[in-house]
């Protein structure tokens, strides 16, 4: 965890989150109570607190929770087997975290159980087919090597079952140190999948 914390402190790491932010901020307008599934120490979700969303956090790592900021609510706990109440939340957000969930057809029906009627779904998805996941997964210790679902058509698929208006996009090249804009799944690092619950 002191090495994720570490890198996420570097000047490229930054820069990557300052791009999502940007994207999270522009389609989330209009929506208040905010749930982050797979948050870990909530870097992004602090700053969406400062913007004024109420953001609440849900990891299955106590230890990663303990380095998110102490204003925003966190919640120790499974994907899958969420301890909200029906309809508690506006939108609901994975950043790259719903691939490494075991089961994440569940954690897609949960997130739909929890956010009220109309309510947002964004999902940041790494993308398999991107030149910088295909670097990273040659480096042993990185964290691509762990993710579980690297399909992202069966992913989107369990998405539509509890959610329509789906709309999908590929989103933030990498090259090297170098971020920049494009929508060629080839250079982007990110599939984007947003729905509203049916």
């Amino acid at each position: 965890m002191d090495n994720y914390l570490k890198s996420c402190q570097s000047v490229f790491w930054k820069n990557v989150f300052k791009e999502e932010l940007k994207y999270i901020l522009r389609e989330l307008k209009g929506y208040k109570d905010i749930l982050s599934v797979g948050c870990g120490p909530a870097i992004i979700e602090r700053e969406l607190q400062e913007k004024g969303f109420n953001v609440t956090g849900l990891d299955v790592s106590k230890e990663a929770l303990e380095s998110a900021p102490d204003s925003i609510r966190t919640f120790v706990g499974s994907a899958e087997n969420m301890d909200f109440a029906d309809s508690s939340f506006d939108a609901a957000i994975y950043i790259a975290s719903l691939q490494f969930i075991d089961n994440y057809e569940k954690a897609v029906k949960e997130t739909a159980r929890v956010l009220k009627p109309k309510g947002r779904l964004l999902v940041m998805l790494l993308n398999p087919e991107s030149k910088f996941f295909k670097e990273r997964k040659k480096q042993e210790d990185s964290y691509v090597n762990k993710i579980k679902h690297p399909h992202l058509r069966s992913v989107e698929e369990a998405i539509q079952k509890y959610f329509s208006f789906i709309q999908t996009k590929y989103y933030l090249g990498i090259r090297g140190k170098e971020i920049f804009e494009t929508q060629d799944p080839k250079l982007a690092s990110l599939y984007i999948i947003l729905g509203v619950k049916k």
